[in-house]
């Protein structure tokens, strides 16, 4: 049962009922966004983190999600299907000093499931060791997307829904999720898409955008919502942010791929530079939503329905005062979907189709 080139295609990620999470070293939020997620939508299924100096600890005390999973020092005893690498590490490298906890999973027979950009079933090490011992290694980024866009109109039966954001890593994931199990609590047939690591291993299903060659991320993207476009509405998660000097290209391609009716902008309270690029200061909210509605509008007609805030690090009477600014200036519902869940966005969802039908 060894899948030498093993993805998301060949394999179910939903079937994991045993995962263990590993964030060695980097058990931060700015790291651990994929842990962080994956305890909050697939919980159930997460029996310990992994980090050795963290060992001893809940998730609930390490990462503020999770209750009482134990974060644990080694995989002895946990009896796991499988390990997740489970960072967002920027280069998307292995860290060399995880190899020993890899080579421990692989000889147990655990499958390893990863994110990074660095595939395992590259390795040769892991790949002896895997053969060996019956375990899969399954490269998350792996695909061989190579569809380039028809320029054709999408179904406009299927209402598209997209979050875009003013940076990486500021909750674009979680928004969409949040909006998608509103609108399937509301009795919608509403579908999230994933676009990235976090959101294939929570869903099972996806596109890795940021590993499509160039020409192929518009045309794939399309590919993805045509197939699912039985359903009444997408929700489809956003990578990277427009301004990003480092990711601009993959937002660029997710964002005419998708070819959305809505946007719903993303951002978090109080950061000011862009993530990973020290001292390069974020644009403004203004500037970035006109610059994706004029984007997006390239392909067909776009508006902006919401705007979700991500205000970790404030204060509740500050994302209220946030929230009635926001509101006032870009007419717009606004929310921090931890705080106020996701309501006040997916009504704003539900006006847009309801117009679009008139």
């Amino acid at each position: 049962r060894y899948l030498k080139d093993s993805s998301p295609s060949s394999t179910r990620l939903s079937r994991y009922r045993r995962i263990v999470l590993l964030t060695d070293g980097f058990s931060t939020p700015f790291y651990a966004k994929t842990a962080i997620g994956l305890l909050r939508y697939r919980g159930n299924d997460v029996v310990a983190v992994l980090d050795r100096k963290c060992a001893g600890q809940s998730t609930g005390e390490l990462f503020g999600v999770g209750d009482a999973t134990p974060v644990v020092g080694s995989l002895d005893g946990l009896h796991a299907d499988a390990l997740f690498l489970a960072t967002a590490l920027v280069g998307g490298r292995i860290p060399e000093n995880w190899r020993r906890i890899l080579f421990d999973a692989i000889g147990k027979g655990i499958d390893v499931i990863s994110g990074t950009h660095e595939f395992l079933s590259e390795d040769k090490e892991f790949s002896k060791l895997a053969e060996a011992s019956g375990a899969n290694l399954i490269d998350v980024r792996r695909n061989m997307a190579r569809e380039t866009s028809t320029g054709q109109p999408l179904h406009e039966g299927c209402l598209r829904i997209h979050t875009v954001g003013q940076d990486c890593t500021l909750g674009k994931m979680v928004v969409s999720l949040e909006v998608q199990r509103q609108l399937a609590q509301d009795g919608l047939d509403a579908q999230f898409i994933a676009t990235g690591q976090t959101g294939i291993m929570i869903s099972g299903q996806g596109l890795p955008v940021d590993c499509i060659v160039g020409d192929f991320i518009n045309g794939s993207v399309e590919s993805l919502v045509r197939r699912n476009e039985h359903h009444d509405i997408l929700v489809i998660e956003g990578q990277g942010s427009i301004s990003h000097p480092s990711f601009s290209a993959v937002t660029l391609g997710l964002l005419h791929g998708c070819a959305p009716h809505g946007l719903i902008y993303c951002y978090e309270l109080g950061r000011q530079t862009v993530k990973g690029l020290d001292g390069v200061p974020l644009l403004d909210h203004r500037t970035l939503i006109d610059a994706y509605l004029a984007n997006a509008s390239l392909r067909q007609p776009s508006e902006l329905i919401g705007i979700a805030i991500n205000g970790r690090n404030a204060s509740a009477n500050e994302v209220e005062s946030e929230k009635r600014e926001l509101e006032a200036r870009f007419n717009v519902p606004a929310c921090d979907v931890y705080r106020h869940g996701a309501k006040p966005l997916a009504d704003a969802v539900l006006r847009l189709d309801a117009e679009r039908k008139r």
